[in-house]
């Protein structure tokens, strides 16, 4: 795309402060996850003996240009409008989260999930970039005025906190737990503050083993791989799959592997594209991980640093697991891998996540402190 740095139309100012390697990025990983959605929908909505069909493929189809439209338009956002709109987007989030605890589908055993007629919202999906918007907010104000924003930090995320684990969702509840424990400790809290978090979350998941059969039986699988029947296919399946993979479609584990199409869509990569397209992933993943906090690093403006790294780490951090979980190097926690795993309300989330981590790492004008707003 050819744009003249002389244009100074609204278009080309975005493009000319925007991370175009994060975006370029990015956008390959949603070309990466309609492709997947297509090896995978036969397996899910067939089975081995069983014809299946294109349908999950097609809606992941729909839910990616409309999550390429959220992108876009994430990413125009000014500073402001990006904490007017984490405000609003918190609190129906947290709202739609707690009201899934009484009218929300039933799914294994936990309730998540709202039902809009047919179509299915994870308002906890929603969560994650509104509160590192807003944790950014609090603690930037901290760091400019002395005002006590961690606090106010805390005794926000302490509520989501116990819905999540209420639906329960416990791999969403550690993963916010560690992006609120990294954002303070970016803001400079002290590392004592920061090791009796640390230990608070320990003690979260030793709760969760205790409180929760699903979780006790997810750890005790991972301690012992050999009963463990979703990572020991998926394990299968990048055994199959070897360097180059069997080809697109000719996968035949997918069959028997649950949750082919969400959890373990990286297995089904690894055994129809191979090590190629497992490795591409990867670096897709760090490659616009790595870039966004090189670029909040880089900025002058508090908010700047802490948004940015906030959202770059929630994404960087939920690949990471999804990908943990399918190699059998971390307990399964039916987390889906942003992009690629299919998904609306995922989709829609990430897309908004990244976009606004593209949006507030543009290379804006730096003022000087006292003309900030």
């Amino acid at each position: 795309m050819i744009v003249s740095r002389t244009d100074r139309s609204g278009f080309a100012e975005w493009w000319w402060t925007i991370d175009r390697v994060a975006l370029g990025g990015t956008l390959a990983l949603i070309v990466i996850g309609v492709m997947l959605a297509f090896a995978a929908s036969p397996a899910a909505t067939g089975g081995f003996d069983t014809a299946g069909n294109f349908g999950y493929a097609l809606k992941q189809l729909a839910f990616a240009v409309i999550a390429a439209t959220v992108l876009f338009t994430a990413s125009m956002l000014q500073p402001r409008q990006m904490r007017m709109l984490a405000a609003a987007l918190f609190a129906l989030a947290f709202i739609g989260a707690a009201v899934a605890l009484f009218t929300g589908d039933e799914v294994s055993g936990a309730r998540r999930w709202l039902n809009f007629g047919g179509l299915k919202l994870q308002p906890s999906e929603f969560i994650k970039p509104a509160f590192a918007v807003l944790a950014a907010a609090f603690l930037s104000d901290k760091l400019k005025r002395g005002y006590r924003g961690d606090l106010v930090l805390l005794a926000m995320v302490a509520p989501v906190v116990a819905v999540l684990l209420m639906q329960p969702d416990v791999g969403q509840t550690m993963l916010l737990v560690v992006l609120t424990v990294s954002m303070l400790f970016f803001a400079g809290l002290p590392y004592y503050w920061i090791a009796v978090m640390a230990a608070g979350t320990g003690g979260l998941a030793v709760l969760a083993y205790m409180l929760h059969p699903h979780v006790r039986e997810r750890v005790n699988q991972f301690l012992d791989p050999s009963t463990g029947y979703q990572t020991g296919l998926a394990m299968k399946a990048f055994e199959n799959g070897g360097f180059a993979g069997v080809g697109p479609g000719a996968g035949i584990v997918k069959y028997r592997l649950p949750d082919s199409h969400t959890d373990f869509i990286y297995a089904v990569a690894g055994e129809e594209f191979g090590l190629l397209l497992c490795g591409l992933i990867v670096v897709l993943f760090a490659v616009v991980t790595i870039r966004l906090l090189l670029r909040s690093a880089k900025s002058r403006d508090p908010f700047v640093q802490l948004a940015g790294a906030g959202l770059a780490l929630v994404v960087g951090l939920q690949a990471f697991i999804n990908m943990g979980v399918n190699l059998s190097m971390l307990p399964a926690k039916g987390m889906t891998l942003p992009f690629v795993s299919y998904g609306g309300s995922s989709l829609l989330a990430v897309a908004l996540t990244l976009g606004l981590a593209l949006g507030v790492t543009r290379k804006r004008p730096q003022l000087p402190d006292e003309m900030r707003k």
